[in-house]
């Protein structure tokens, strides 16, 4: 019998570090940006918060976006489970 293969997709390294990287810097340029615009203090301090703000929101939107994909994971694989136990029990020859 083949060994399963995995159908999920699974990301590198590399890639996890571009997006880490990728991120601090966006991050770094938006609060530098702000820190040095020609504006008064208020306006600065709204901007920041801003940024701040989507910044966690940006966080909180990719885990609840993990976690419902994990939940649909894990629910396929259980009914998947239980149709395989239900089609290894079955026996087609046995009476009714």
């Amino acid at each position: 019998m083949p060994n399963p293969v995995s159908t999920t997709a699974k990301n590198t390294t590399a890639f996890a570090a571009q997006a880490a990287i990728s991120f601090g810097a966006s991050l770094f340029a938006m609060l530098v940006a702000v820190y040095f615009m020609d504006a008064d203090p208020w306006i600065k301090g709204f901007l920041a918060l801003g940024t701040l703000y989507l910044t966690t929101s940006t966080f909180t939107l990719a885990k609840v976006v993990r976690d419902m994909q994990d939940d649909s994971t894990v629910m396929h694989r259980l009914d998947q489970a239980r149709l395989d136990k239900a089609l290894a029990q079955h026996d087609p020859y046995r009476s009714a």
